[in-house]
């Protein structure tokens, strides 16, 4: 099997290289090793001078994210000389905007990591849709900017942490036809709401699914068309109560549905 090393080189914490190194080397993993290692906090010209040396040692491929134009310029061209393979995936970016747009860039390294106000409002949902996930708690409901309400399987916690993404406290709350709706949905949570359905053909399968990753029977109640039907019935006659937007989620993605809570956000059409 034939080996090579990625080194990922930045002079902030290159992450955003090795995603891009990552999903590269994943289409040769069964014909290839692919070592990546990751150099960050690059800073001057002999750090670059020994990377270049290490990558001449064998089979290498440099990919880098740097600011400095200088740095580039440094490394692309010792790398250049040692018939090294280097990527550079930033600068070009960089140079494209800067033309467009007639403006400089600052050049500072790892302005994308600075603690800064949105990474804090972004942590801080992230906390709140864990907190509040699967109604753990109601009180949250007078907090949140988004009520996702839904029956079991209709992703209410990955929607929830896509939008915590996206700076927004989510608390979401699961409708079983035993458990009576928290009065708080019904109060505060009215005009946050949004309901999330499914059909139930495609939500039969899901569960099914589930319970056989489990080691479980497939033919559970849980997954029985009654079950899920009488949950679906729930639901509806939830969002009718509430009077809120509703979104099929049926073989949808995540972000789709996610966008579409967004949209209506923005719109002033929740959490208004």
């Amino acid at each position: 099997m034939r080996e090579a090393r990625v080194y990922i080189v930045s002079d902030s914490l290159g992450e955003t290289a090795e995603r891009v190194a990552h999903g590269a080397a994943i289409q040769f993993q069964h014909d290839a090793a692919i070592h990546i290692i990751r150099v960050p906090h690059l800073a001057d010209a002999t750090g670059v001078e020994h990377i270049v040396e290490q990558a001449s040692q064998g089979p290498a491929v440099i990919v880098y994210t740097m600011v400095r134009p200088e740095l580039r310029a440094l490394l692309a061209q010792l790398a250049g000389e040692r018939n090294i393979k280097h990527v550079d995936v930033l600068g070009p970016m960089l140079e494209a905007l800067e033309t467009q747009l007639g403006v400089s860039p600052r050049l500072i390294p790892g302005l994308s990591h600075q603690l800064d106000q949105e990474y804090f409002a972004r942590v801080e949902a992230i906390d709140f849709a864990v907190k509040y996930d699967d109604g753990k708690d109601p009180r949250g409901i007078r907090q949140a900017d988004v009520v996702l309400l839904g029956v079991s399987r209709t992703s209410k916690t990955p929607v929830s942490l896509y939008l915590a993404n996206h700076r927004l406290k989510v608390a979401n709350v699961p409708l079983v036809p035993e458990v009576p709706v928290p009065s708080e949905v019904f109060t505060d949570g009215r005009k946050k709401a949004v309901g999330l359905i499914i059909d139930a053909e495609v939500l039969m399968g899901i569960r099914q699914q589930r319970l056989k990753s489990l080691g479980l029977a497939a033919r559970a109640q849980y997954a029985s068309m009654e079950r899920i039907m009488s949950e679906l019935d729930y639901a509806w006659d939830t969002y009718n109560r509430l009077k809120c937007p509703v979104i099929d989620v049926s073989n949808h993605a995540v972000e789709e549905t996610a966008t579409r809570v967004l949209e209506l956000h923005r719109q002033g059409g929740i959490g208004s």
